[in-house]
């Protein structure tokens, strides 16, 4: 699951302008001049040292994660308890002002004339208040394409019992890491309170191929055991076949279980292996699973109302909107281009992707 894969071989002119098909670089550093190419060697040793002091950059972006971290915590204490109704706002906490304030006003307005209407045909039962933000998280699992893929009809009942998810970063001294803790109400399903997935990450160079560093990587992670309560273990489902006897020619009943399709299974990752030794689908699932665990800490924790909102979603799809727009204007220009010389280089870069969602 190498990120940089096929990016060895680029299309590029030799010195002489003789080659006009894609050349390697490797078969292009072979044409230097040996006084050259040792100076080429002397550049690839400084580049060696910039990756190693890139590395020591983003350790210490780690430790300033971890400190505003505490910092944040107070305030996602604090949104757990609204959510979870332990703590109820004052008017002054709530008030926020909504561009679509007029909007809401209409509809509040034709929400109090239904409910006259109503009222007049028959006596309203007083409804409770309903507790804290009633399935706040399932909302968010429900909405994010990502998230519902995972999430079956089954898990539901028991993410209704979720009231907050967090993320700790490993300690100073420790390998950097960062953990996902899935906090629980008491609930029929498991004893456990609290749900753990541990991602591993390397920010150094690899010393067989250095110059592939982008910055941290996730490449492991853990997850944990869960506690089910006897029957209530939804990765799993009973399925029950019949067996004849091939000499008496009796039927027996067997009962035995077979894995199921559940979030749960989340929290039983595949096991990364040294590369060459996983089969695709084993690294396809891995890498989903490090998105995943990536997309958990950088959006849903931090924006999690405007996910429940779907004022994150809107923000999402107009960003995915305006990359496919560049993506037709970068098509237009290179049909446009067919007419120029053709030693001209391209010079569009690839943009980079997040660090930490960076996989092997």
């Amino acid at each position: 699951m190498d990120a940089n894969k096929g990016k060895g071989e680029q299309g590029m002119q030799n010195p002489g302008g003789q080659l006009d098909r894609p050349v390697s670089f490797h078969f292009l550093e072979s044409m230097l001049p040996k006084v050259v190419k040792r100076r080429v060697n002397a550049l690839k040793r400084l580049q060696v040292q910039c990756a190693n002091i890139e590395a020591k950059f983003y350790e210490e972006v780690h430790e300033l994660e971890r400190k505003y971290a505490a910092l944040y915590q107070p305030l996602f204490d604090k949104r757990r308890d609204i959510v979870t109704g332990t703590v109820e706002p004052t008017d002054t906490e709530c008030e926020w002002h909504s561009d679509r304030e007029e909007e809401e006003d209409l509809a509040e307005q034709v929400k109090e004339k239904a409910a006259i209407e109503d009222a007049k045909k028959e006596e309203a039962t007083p409804e409770e208040d309903p507790k804290g933000i009633p399935e706040f998280w399932l909302t968010i699992f429900k909405s994010v394409d990502m998230l519902s893929d995972m999430l079956q009809e089954h898990d539901e009942p028991i993410l209704k019992h979720l009231k907050d998810i967090q993320v700790k970063f490993s300690e100073p001294g420790q390998p950097m890491s960062f953990t996902l803790e899935f906090h629980f109400e008491p609930n029929g399903y498991f004893n456990n309170a609290v749900l753990t997935k541990v991602y591993k990450m390397k920010s150094e160079p690899d010393s067989s191929d250095p110059f592939s560093f982008e910055g941290p990587e996730i490449i492991d992670c853990e997850g944990c055991q869960i506690d089910w309560h006897k029957g209530k273990d939804v990765t799993v489902k009973t399925i029950k076949k019949k067996q004849k006897h091939k000499g008496r020619g009796t039927v027996r009943t067997v009962t035995k279980q077979v894995p199921n399709d559940s979030f749960f299974n989340f929290f039983t990752p595949v096991k990364a292996l040294p590369e060459g030794e996983m089969d695709e689908d084993s690294e396809f699932t891995l890498a989903t699973d490090f998105e995943i665990g990536h997309f958990f800490r950088e959006r849903i924790v931090p924006r999690a109302v405007l996910y429940f909102t779907g004022e994150a979603l809107e923000d999402d799809e107009s960003f995915e909107e305006e990359e496919v727009e560049e993506g037709d204007e970068e098509e237009q220009d290179e049909e446009g281009d067919d007419d120029d010389d053709e030693g001209d280089f391209d010079t569009k870069k690839e943009q980079p992707q997040p660090a930490e969602c960076k996989q092997q």
